[in-house]
Protein backbone atom coordinates (compact mmCIF):
# COMPACT_ATOMS: atom_id res chain seq x y z
CA UNK A 1 0.00 0.00 0.00
CA UNK A 2 1.49 3.39 -0.80
CA UNK A 3 0.05 6.67 0.83
CA UNK A 4 0.45 9.81 -1.05
CA UNK A 5 3.87 11.99 -0.07
CA UNK A 6 5.93 9.64 -0.64
CA UNK A 7 5.09 7.15 2.62
CA UNK A 8 4.94 4.03 1.43
CA UNK A 9 3.63 1.17 3.43
CA UNK A 10 2.32 -2.38 2.52
CA UNK A 11 -1.00 -3.56 4.03
CA UNK A 12 0.12 -6.50 4.97
CA UNK A 13 3.08 -5.45 6.46
CA UNK A 14 4.10 -4.08 10.12
CA UNK A 15 4.69 -0.34 10.22
CA UNK A 16 6.75 1.38 12.15
CA UNK A 17 5.84 4.48 11.35
CA UNK A 18 5.07 7.66 13.89
CA UNK A 19 1.73 8.53 12.39
CA UNK A 20 -0.95 6.30 14.31
CA UNK A 21 -3.16 5.83 11.55
CA UNK A 22 -0.44 4.01 9.14
CA UNK A 23 0.42 1.76 11.52
CA UNK A 24 -0.76 -1.61 12.02
CA UNK A 25 -1.71 -3.89 14.50
CA UNK A 26 -0.25 -7.69 14.75
CA UNK A 27 -3.25 -9.15 14.34
CA UNK A 28 -5.50 -6.91 11.91
CA UNK A 29 -6.68 -8.17 8.83
CA UNK A 30 -6.29 -6.51 5.49
CA UNK A 31 -10.21 -5.58 5.63
CA UNK A 32 -9.75 -4.33 9.16
CA UNK A 33 -6.93 -1.78 8.08
CA UNK A 34 -9.23 -0.53 5.32
CA UNK A 35 -12.22 -0.29 7.28
CA UNK A 36 -10.20 1.58 10.45
CA UNK A 37 -8.66 4.14 7.87
CA UNK A 38 -11.65 5.20 6.05
CA UNK A 39 -13.29 5.98 9.62
CA UNK A 40 -9.73 7.63 10.26
CA UNK A 41 -9.67 10.12 7.34
CA UNK A 42 -12.40 12.18 6.26
CA UNK A 43 -11.79 11.74 2.48
CA UNK A 44 -9.72 9.12 1.36
CA UNK A 45 -9.39 7.69 -2.16
CA UNK A 46 -7.90 4.64 -2.95
CA UNK A 47 -6.09 3.43 -6.39
CA UNK A 48 -3.76 1.19 -8.20
CA UNK A 49 -0.58 3.06 -8.64
CA UNK A 50 -1.60 2.91 -12.73
CA UNK A 51 -5.25 4.55 -12.27
CA UNK A 52 -5.16 8.02 -14.18
CA UNK A 53 -8.67 8.56 -12.93
CA UNK A 54 -7.27 8.68 -9.16
CA UNK A 55 -4.99 12.07 -10.40
CA UNK A 56 -8.66 13.51 -11.92
CA UNK A 57 -9.92 12.98 -8.47
CA UNK A 58 -7.17 14.84 -6.57
CA UNK A 59 -7.62 17.66 -8.84
CA UNK A 60 -11.27 18.00 -9.02
CA UNK A 61 -10.66 17.66 -4.69
CA UNK A 62 -7.60 20.06 -5.16
CA UNK A 63 -10.18 22.82 -6.57
CA UNK A 64 -12.00 22.97 -4.16
CA UNK A 65 -9.72 23.40 -1.37
CA UNK A 66 -9.67 19.54 -0.08
CA UNK A 67 -6.16 17.31 0.12
CA UNK A 68 -7.59 13.89 0.08
CA UNK A 69 -5.43 11.14 1.95
CA UNK A 70 -4.80 8.93 -1.05
CA UNK A 71 -3.78 5.35 -0.92
CA UNK A 72 -2.91 2.85 -3.61
CA UNK A 73 -3.52 -0.78 -2.93
CA UNK A 74 -1.89 -3.87 -4.92
CA UNK A 75 -4.45 -5.48 -6.97
CA UNK A 76 -4.62 -8.41 -4.46
CA UNK A 77 -5.69 -5.74 -2.38
CA UNK A 78 -8.96 -4.13 -4.10
CA UNK A 79 -10.70 -7.10 -3.53
CA UNK A 80 -11.04 -6.25 0.69
CA UNK A 81 -12.82 -3.41 -0.22
CA UNK A 82 -16.20 -2.55 0.60
CA UNK A 83 -17.03 -2.00 -2.69
CA UNK A 84 -14.38 -3.98 -4.84
CA UNK A 85 -13.18 -0.87 -7.58
CA UNK A 86 -10.17 1.54 -8.07
CA UNK A 87 -10.35 4.18 -7.22
CA UNK A 88 -12.94 4.57 -4.68
CA UNK A 89 -13.81 7.99 -2.75
CA UNK A 90 -14.75 7.62 0.47
CA UNK A 91 -16.17 10.83 2.23
CA UNK A 92 -16.76 11.00 5.94
CA UNK A 93 -16.72 6.99 6.31
CA UNK A 94 -19.59 7.19 3.37
CA UNK A 95 -18.59 5.00 -0.03
CA UNK A 96 -18.85 8.04 -2.53
CA UNK A 97 -17.70 5.44 -5.59
CA UNK A 98 -16.09 6.19 -8.81
CA UNK A 99 -14.87 9.70 -10.69
CA UNK A 100 -18.24 9.71 -12.21
CA UNK A 101 -20.17 9.55 -9.04
CA UNK A 102 -17.43 11.87 -7.46
CA UNK A 103 -18.20 14.47 -10.27
CA UNK A 104 -21.81 13.76 -10.09
CA UNK A 105 -21.84 14.77 -6.68
CA UNK A 106 -20.18 18.26 -7.52
CA UNK A 107 -22.24 19.19 -10.19
CA UNK A 108 -25.41 18.50 -8.27
CA UNK A 109 -23.75 21.00 -5.47
CA UNK A 110 -23.81 18.20 -2.92
CA UNK A 111 -20.55 17.80 -2.64
CA UNK A 112 -18.96 21.00 -0.77
CA UNK A 113 -21.88 20.76 1.93
CA UNK A 114 -20.77 16.71 2.31
CA UNK A 115 -17.49 17.94 2.35
CA UNK A 116 -18.27 20.74 4.92
CA UNK A 117 -20.24 18.53 7.23
CA UNK A 118 -17.25 15.88 7.78
CA UNK A 119 -14.59 19.03 8.69
CA UNK A 120 -12.64 18.51 5.31
CA UNK A 121 -13.77 21.97 4.27
CA UNK A 122 -14.15 25.13 6.08
CA UNK A 123 -17.58 26.94 5.85
CA UNK A 124 -15.45 29.70 4.60
CA UNK A 125 -14.30 28.13 1.69
CA UNK A 126 -18.50 27.52 1.28
CA UNK A 127 -19.17 30.74 0.65
CA UNK A 128 -16.24 31.77 -1.63
CA UNK A 129 -17.17 28.97 -3.50
CA UNK A 130 -20.78 29.70 -3.89
CA UNK A 131 -20.35 32.22 -6.20
CA UNK A 132 -17.11 30.72 -8.27
CA UNK A 133 -18.70 27.18 -8.51
CA UNK A 134 -21.83 27.91 -10.70
CA UNK A 135 -18.64 29.85 -13.10
CA UNK A 136 -17.02 26.30 -12.76
CA UNK A 137 -20.03 24.75 -14.33
CA UNK A 138 -20.53 26.78 -17.31
CA UNK A 139 -19.65 25.49 -20.47
CA UNK A 140 -17.27 27.16 -22.45
CA UNK A 141 -18.30 30.35 -24.66
CA UNK A 142 -18.49 29.43 -28.45
CA UNK A 143 -16.46 31.45 -30.56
Amino acid sequence: MQVQNDVVVSILAVSTMSCPSLSMELDESTESRIQRLITEHPVIIFTRSSCCMCHVMKNLLATIGVNPTVINLDDDEIDALPSPSAPAAFIGGTFIGGLESLVALHVSGLLVPKLVQVGALSLEWQSQLAWVGPLLLQPSPSI
